[in-house]
C-alpha cells in the first residue's frame, strides 16, 4: 500500500524536552486516517513536522514521497487546517478566496465558491464576524479548494458545538469522496473518528500503539467475559490487551486474527472507543510490539 506520509525514528526536541521521539509510522494513501492519543503524545508536533512548519531534531519524514515543504510542488500537494482554524479577521470571505487563488497554483475557484454557497455564507462577511463553526468551514474550504493530494487537520472541531462539528465533518466526508483526498484527522473525539475515518492510528508517548483499517481492527478485537481466572490462559494466537476482575468475573480485551470459539468465555464485540482507550492505557514499551504485530 502506497504511503502519503512516512516517518522513521522521528523526533523533535525543544531544549531538553522531547515533544516527539522515535516515532515510526506509515499513513496509507487514499484513506481517511484518524490520529488519536492523549495530550502530550506528540500529535500536533507530528503534523507540524509533516507540513514543514517544524524541522526534525532526529529521524526522517517524507510526505508525498519528498521532504515536507521542500518546493512548490510539495507545498501545493498538502493542505493544512490547524487547530485554531486560522483565518484573517479583517478580510471578507471573498477576499480569503482571492488570496487563496493568488497563493495556490492549483486553486479551484469554482469549488471554493460552490462550497461557500452551499454553506449559506455571505462572501462579503468578514471572518472576524463569523461563528466558530463558520470560520472552521471557511478554513476547510480553503484547504479543499487548494486541491491537495493530502489534507491534514489538527483537531479542527475541538472547540465547536455538536451541530457545527457535525456539519464540518459532513463537508469533510463529501470532499474526501468527491476529490479522492488522502486525509489525516487528529482528534480526541473518538465518536467523530468512528463516523468519518476508515483507518486508525493510536499514538501514545510518540509511539504507535496500534494502526490499521478500522473494520479490520474491530473484527480482530474481542471482549471476553467469564468466571474469575487468574492467571488467564488462552490458546495460541490470542493476545490479551487488558484484564479486569471482580469477585466472580474476568473481563478481557483480546486481539485474535481468527474467530474466538471457547465455551469458557462469552465473546462480544469491542467498540472503537473501547479499543482506543485500551491501547492508550497500555505501557508504551509493549505497545511498540503490539503495533508491529497488528500491522503484519
Amino acid at each position: 500500500m502506497t504511503a502519503v506520509l512516512q516517518t522513521q525514528g522521528l523526533g523533535k526536541k525543544y531544549g531538553r524536552r522531547w515533544a516527539l521521539r522515535n516515532c515510526t509510522l506509515d499513513v496509507p494513501a487514499g484513506r481517511v486516517v484518524g490520529l488519536v492519543g492523549p495530550n502530550g503524545a506528540g500529535k500536533t508536533t507530528l503534523l507540524n513536522l509533516a507540513v514543514g512548519q517544524l524541522q526534525p531534531t532526529s529521524g526522517g519524514i517524507t510526505v508525498l514521497g519528498g521532504r515536507p515543504a521542500s518546493g512548490p510542488e510539495q507545498l501545493a500537494g498538502v493542505g493544512f487546517v490547524a487547530q485554531s482554524t486560522p483565518t484573517y479577521a479583517g478580510l471578507s470571505i471573498a477576499e480569503h478566496l482571492r488570496l487563496g487563488a493568488r497563493l495556490n497554483p492549483g486553486w479551484d475557484g469554482a469549488v471554493a465558491r460552490d462550497r461557500i454557497g452551499r454553506l449559506g455564507l455571505d462572501p462579503a462577511q468578514r471572518a472576524g464576524k463569523l461563528s466558530g463553526g463558520q470560520r472552521a468551514q471557511l478554513a476547510l474550504t480553503l484547504g479543499i479548494a487548494k486541491r491537495p493530494r493530502l489534507l491534514i487537520l489538527d483537531e479542527p472541531v475541538a472547540a465547536l458545538d455538536p451541530l457545527a462539528r457535525s456539519e464540518f465533518l459532513q463537508v469533510l466526508m463529501e470532499a474526501a469522496a468527491e476529490h479522492r483526498l488522502s486525509v489525516v484527522l487528529s482528534s480526541h473525539l473518538v465518536a467523530d473518528l468512528e463516523r468519518i475515518c476508515d483507518h486508525l492510528i493510536v499514538l501514545v508517548d510518540s509511539r504507535v500503539q496500534v494502526a490499521g483499517g478500522v473494520d479490520e481492527l474491530l473484527a480482530t478485537h474481542h471482549r471476553l467475559t467469564g468466571p474469575r481466572l487468574h492467571p488467564v490462559r488462552l490458546p495460541a494466537g490470542r493476545h490479551v490487551l487488558s484484564e479486569r476482575y471482580t469477585d466472580r468475573q474476568t473481563t478481557l480485551i483480546v486481539r485474535a486474527d481468527t474467530p474466538v470459539f471457547d465455551p469458557a468465555w462469552t465473546v462480544g464485540p469491542v467498540g472503537l472507543e473501547d479499543l482506543v482507550l485500551t491501547y492508550m492505557a497500555r505501557p508504551t514499551d509493549t505497545g511498540r510490539q503490539s503495533a508491529l504485530e497488528v500491522q503484519r
